[in-house]
């Protein structure tokens, strides 16, 4: 039974991901339940954090120096964003996401390593795919500006992410902003905090990506695209 579950691993998580979003979307789009799958988004984004750690392949110091740093960064500013508007603009969080600090859910802590890691394990497969498909043998491109163009790369899948994503949790009660509309401002010091989380990632990458951070990040860009869609 522990072969069996260790084999197919990948697929029992991105099975178990399929089935919390899908019904995520039939609760929250047809349900007159919606209420109760909306509150228990703070289990869903828990259990994603235990299937993505479940998949990585080695749980080594580095990968944990990461998400401290990707969790307390995230933590700190959206402190600042919430109680100061310098960073990301005014708003503040619902009760939705569930407990905090400072009025700072811990969720979004963890959804800031979330998002980051799987935006850095993503460019980090797709670099690595590049380089082997058209690059011959003894061929590199430097390593300045390999570096360079990952952090960029990655920081704006993450910054995609959040674009898909703000209306949606805007509608769904997890924050709120003061202005009428999102502001772009938001989006720019999304890039920046994301960029210098990514310097990090890239200093401790792993020797073996995550295989399952591809198939989260693809399942939650299609559950915030469907919710943008048809969420009234």
């Amino acid at each position: 039974m522990r072969l069996f579950i260790d084999q197919y691993k990948l697929t029992i998580s991105v099975f178990i991901a399929l089935l919390f979003h899908v019904s995520g979307l039939l609760g929250i789009l047809i349900s007159d339940q919606s209420a109760w799958f909306v509150a228990n988004t703070p289990l869903n984004l828990c259990i994603m954090f235990v299937l993505l750690l479940w998949n990585q392949p080695s749980l080594s110091s580095k990968f944990w120096y990461f998400f401290i740093a990707a969790f307390a960064t995230g933590m700190l500013s959206e402190i600042i964003g919430v109680h100061t508007g310098l960073l990301f603009g005014s708003y503040f969080y619902g009760k939705v996401l569930g407990p905090g600090f400072m009025n700072v859910p811990f969720t979004i802590g963890m959804n800031w390593f979330v998002v980051v890691f799987c935006a850095g394990t993503i460019m980090t497969m797709l670099h690595r795919w590049l380089q082997h498909r058209f690059l011959k043998e003894g061929e590199g491109v430097p390593k300045r500006i390999e570096n360079v163009a990952f952090v960029i790369d990655a920081a704006i899948v993450a910054v995609l992410f959040d674009w898909l994503m703000e209306p949606v949790a805007v509608k769904l009660g997890f924050w709120t902003w003061l202005s009428l509309d999102i502001p772009m401002y938001n989006y720019v010091c999304w890039f920046l905090v994301s960029a210098g989380l990514l310097i990090l990632f890239r200093k401790w990458e792993q020797p073996k990506a995550n295989p399952f951070a591809l198939h989260l990040l693809c399942i939650q860009v299609l559950f915030f695209l469907t919710l943008r869609n048809y969420l009234p």
